[in-house]
């Protein structure tokens, strides 16, 4: 010991080289780790760990003996401590590199590269992101909080002893405290109130009196649509805060109070903010503007200037109207590229397909601009005004351009208008939109015939029109000034470098003469379309003619193919050199799709030349064949052993093959629109069948929620034109599907009577499948009424049917729903024993999907049993593959069963979030009573977590709806609303 008392200083070692420093790492928000490079050094005793911790956080400053004492042992240190910190010193400097930690001026210091310490990556992250954001760049900001929260491994310095540890403990969790906070008000920024609902939920139970975390809570209930919640959640702050402190809730608190009283219409959007929150807020979705695009250059500066206004203090709508052809697409398109200097934020794009028999949802397209700007699906709710709201909030503040492409009505458009400054829409239909309040009218005539002959000119060159210009001029006339004419006419000669614009001119007046009966607008129209469809090789001829024949929306290349009858590689040459004689549009890579008027004409020509017509119908046939084959390919890869793909229709025609499911998934919901409208248009004499059972195998589009109404919808279609034709296995089969969209949507009454009409049917027709299946969904939903004895007769039943037609998947399926109506009837342990044979037949069988559901089954009854742990374990692995499935519907069931188990585990907080995440998956699927029974739990945790307020909303809005539908879950609430308010 030296003669001042302090620490024997030794040597001075010199720093170590850089390249050796540079591999220790050190971590301190969370247990007191080191690594080097990917190995794991030991840190030692608690007390030792402590010491480490005290001179990391000093971050290279040396700390004295006497200081390290202090921080280790406080007021009362053992009689050896400064042996003992000498000590610990000793042994880290063993473990660490040479020279890291260095004794000077009677103390120790760790010399390390600042990036080694997870606390200043940290540091460095957050200051970066309040940067970020003052800068006014969210997204930025909101990406680096989370990676800063995302160091975080669990309480900080966990296990350190002393009260240096304990004090800093304290302030690094106040910090991460303070960055969750941060983001969170980002997350209600950018409209993902849901979400943030649950997290908030979970954070007010850990820290009741924290009102910052109150306030978020509240507003993000509000902009969830639940107000009465988030009044409660004042009254229950405001009990708290007498009851524990004495005092009053701040004003903000207050006032946020005040203003969700009055429903303040600005409380219901973002503050102002011109930056995205997310990355993907950036969309990016209007189509390439042609590289020809030539005139309307007033029409060009007066929609620029117009959408230029959109940075004031206004929304700029500009709508755009005129006969088709007359180039409004490619106007808009060229004009929304030109200003999207103005739209830093992103542009969005729809075609509306106002022009056609099935235009574009409003909902639908919604939901697409919502997840495009960044929103999960479990953020978007069911109703188009809910949705419409969100997509203006989400878009407050910030500077969109929306293309509203193909418009049908006013009515179709409402809801799709940003309504806020900063945005525009421009709106593109074929009649004026006068009752479109607030819209910059602009009527598009046909090109000026100088226009007309600088597009005409543009694509052919400029050498064959100079020497022709008289005949240029007839050729452009001819075509009526109409740019989509003179585009296709003109793509016809600068394919045909033998023909002189003058013959051109002829072949058009020909034409012309030859449909003189036509009316004068569509006349110069379709006498284009008869020159470009005239001078088409007989192959490229058929192909026109045929895919206009297809209903959907759009058409990938390989159901063209299948369309074409056609190798993949021919089809898309074919695909292609239409594309080039401007007939086709390539609307994405590998994806085609006509103009609206082209497909009226290929439809018409298909009918006049595609002969016989039996070729027609076989065109759709294959069409038909490759959907089927495909989406049965893609039932059989997430189902193996599950016997529908060997009792569906046969099919001629093969569809695509998948070895990786989620590829088969991606398949299956990209192409949902078009797989429905084919089942749609098929479903008829010759091809009902088959269309029908494309439904059955597509069975995923209903019960993942993307696509449930129109699932929903087109099986109600099917069924209708089955009983007209007669088909009474048919009409079973659709009313299995109709009965399986209304068990998703929790319309038990209507699917139960589906079920027992397609069981009678079944009986009629032999059909085995659809007779198991239908007592299969009898049993279910038997349950779900109460009426246990019913349910299982219903399951029996189905259990034998399936065993008689060697169905295990099935077998397996009434095994696990037998099981859940025998817990019910009290027999846990048939229950249990019922659900473990049901994971046995779909392991052996590796039906991961629907194991998840029998691992539900078996959650539910040891539940029952007492045995939480087990149960817990159960319904964790069934919702990691819900998620990855998309099965939206059981994830919210899964996240409601763990709910329940938390709640009878004493983990109210965990329980109450996961019952929150729960209402957010089902939003929009699931029904109102599954709804009911989440909202039960969620009641029963908040009340726990002392929330009472806001526990009744809850319970009252249960109760709701188990009155209307006849409950009797009515009473449990009754009891619980009753003992809250005798408390």
């Amino acid at each position: 010991m030296e003669r001042d008392g302090g620490p024997r200083v030794p040597e001075q070692r010199a720093a170590a080289p850089t390249d050796e420093r540079d591999e220790l790492r050190f971590s301190v928000l969370g247990p007191v780790r080191a690594w080097r490079g990917e190995e794991t050094l030991s840190s030692g005793s608690p007390q030792q760990r402590a010491l480490l911790a005290a001179l990391l956080l000093r971050h290279g400053r040396t700390a004295t003996a006497g200081e390290l004492i202090d921080a280790l042992w406080g007021d009362e240190p053992p009689s050896q401590a400064l042996a003992a910190v000498r000590t610990y010193a000793s042994r880290l400097r063993k473990v660490l590199n040479p020279g890291v930690l260095i004794s000077e001026s009677g103390g120790y210091a760790l010399r390390t590269m600042r990036e080694a310490l997870d606390l200043n990556v940290a540091e460095e992250l957050a200051g970066n992101a309040d940067r970020a954001r003052a800068a006014g760049d969210n997204s930025q900001a909101r990406t680096l909080i989370n990676q800063s929260l995302d160091l975080w491994d669990g309480e900080a310095l966990a296990s350190v002893p002393g009260p240096y540890a304990e004090t800093q403990r304290a302030r690094l969790e106040e910090w991460r405290l303070q960055l969750t906070e941060a983001r969170l008000d980002m997350d209600l920024e950018v409209g993902c109130h849901a979400e943030a609902v649950s997290e908030l939920t979970s954070l007010t139970a850990d820290h009741p009196l924290r009102e910052r975390l109150r306030e978020l809570l509240m507003l993000a209930l509000y902009r969830s649509g639940r107000q009465a919640e988030a009044l409660a959640v004042y009254t229950d702050t405001r009990r708290l805060l007498a009851d524990e402190l004495g005092v009053d809730p701040s004003p903000e608190l207050s006032r946020l109070q005040e203003r969700i009283l009055r429903a303040d219409t600005e409380l219901a959007r973002p503050k102002e903010d011109p930056a995205p929150a997310h990355a993907v807020l950036r969309p990016a979705q209007l189509p390439a503007t042609v590289p020809d695009f030539t005139g309307r250059v007033s029409f060009v500066r007066e929609l620029g200037d117009r959408l230029a206004t959109a940075e004031g203090s206004v929304m700029a709508v500009s709508a755009l109207a005129g006969i088709g052809g007359v180039g409004k697409t490619t106007l808009a398109v060229h004009v929304a590229h030109a200003a999207s200097e103005h739209f830093p934020d992103g542009q969005l794009y729809v075609d509306l397909q106002g022009a056609g028999t099935r235009a574009a949802e409003p909902e639908t397209v919604l939901a697409s601009f919502l997840r495009a700007l960044g929103l999960p699906a479990t953020a978007i709710p069911d109703a188009v005004e809910d949705r419409s709201a969100l997509y203006r909030s989400t878009l407050a503040g910030r500077r969109v351009l929306v293309l509203l492409d193909n418009a049908r009505d006013a009515a179709q458009l409402r809801p799709l208008l940003p309504g806020t400054a900063g945005c525009a829409a421009l709106v593109t239909s074929r009649g004026r939109m006068v009752d479109l309040a607030g819209a910059h009218l602009v009527d598009l005539d046909v090109m000026s015939p100088e226009e007309a002959l600088q597009l005409f000119t543009r694509i052919v060159g400029r050498e064959r029109v100079g020497s022709e210009r008289e005949a240029a001029l007839d050729v452009v006339a001819a075509c009526g000034f109409l740019p989509l004419a003179i585009r296709i006419a003109g793509s016809r000669l600068a394919a045909r470098r033998t023909w002189t614009v003058s013959v051109l001119a002829a072949k058009l007046a020909d034409e012309r003469r030859r449909l003189d009966e036509l009316q004068a607008g569509d006349l110069a129209v379709k006498a284009t379309f008869e020159l470009g469809y005239g001078a088409l090789e007989p192959a490229q001829a058929r192909a026109f003619r045929l895919l206009g024949l297809a209903d959907g929306p759009d058409i990938s290349l390989a159901a063209a193919a299948a369309l074409l009858d056609l190798p993949v590689r021919d089809a898309e040459d074919l695909l292609e050199s239409l594309v080039d004689t401007s007939l086709l549009e390539s609307a994405a890579p590998g994806r085609y799709r006509y103009h609206d008027l082209v497909r009226l004409y290929a439809r018409a020509c298909a009918e006049r030349d595609e002969q016989p017509a039996s070729e027609r119908d076989a065109a759709l046939s294959r069409l038909l064949d490759f959907y089927l084959a495909t989406a049965a390919n893609v039932y059989a890869l997430e189902r193996p052993g599950d016997r529908l793909v060997e009792r569906l229709e046969p099919t001629s025609y093969p569809g695509l093959p998948f070895t990786d499911r989620h590829d088969g998934e991606d398949w299956l919901y990209t192409e949902a629109n078009c797989l429905l409208a084919c089942v749609h248009q098929t479903a008829g004499p010759g091809t009902l069948r088959r269309a029908v059972d494309l439904l059955w195998a597509s069975l995923d589009l209903s019960e993942s929620g993307a696509n449930s109404k129109e699932y929903e919808a087109t099986a109600a279609g099917v069924l209708t034109v089955a009983r007209a034709c007669g088909d009474p296995w048919a009409e079973g089969r659709a009313l299995i599907s109709l009965c399986i969209s209304h068990r998703v949507a929790g319309q038990f009454d209507e699917a139960e009577r589906e079920a027992e009409q397609a069981l009678a049917l079944a009986n009629r027709t032999h059909d085995l499948l659809t007779k198991a299946w239908a007592s299969n969904h009898r049993g279910v939903l038997a349950h779900y009424q109460n009426r246990f004895t019913d349910g299982e007769r219903h399951l029996t039943q189905a259990l034998e049917d399936f065993r008689a037609g060697e169905d295990e998947a099935g077998e397996a399926s009434a095994l696990c729903n037998l099981s859940r109506t025998r817990l019910s009837l009290g027999r846990t342990a048939s229950a249990i024993t019922l659900a473990q044979r049901g994971i046995e037949i779909y392991d052996r069988t590796g039906n991961t999907l629907r194991g998840a559901n029998a691992r539900y089954a078996l959650g539910v009854a040891l539940t029952q049993n007492g045995h939480l742990a087990d149960a817990n374990g159960r319904f964790t692995e069934a919702l990691e593959t819900f998620r990855d499935s998309r099965q939206r519907l059981w994830e919210g069931m899964a996240l409601y069963r763990l709910a329940e188990i938390d709640l009878l585990a004493r983990r109210s907080a965990q329980a109450a979030s996961n019952a929150e995440m729960a209402l957010t998956v089902l939003r929009g699927i699931g029904g109102d009573w599954r709804r009911a029974n989440v909202l039960l739990t969620l009641g029963q945790a908040l009340n726990s977590i002392g929330q009472p307020g806001r526990a009744q909303v809850c319970w009252r809005d249960a109760l709701a709806t188990y009155e209307a539908l006849g409950s009797p879950e009515a009473a449990q609430v009754h009891t619980l609303l009753s003992s809250v308010a005798a408390a």
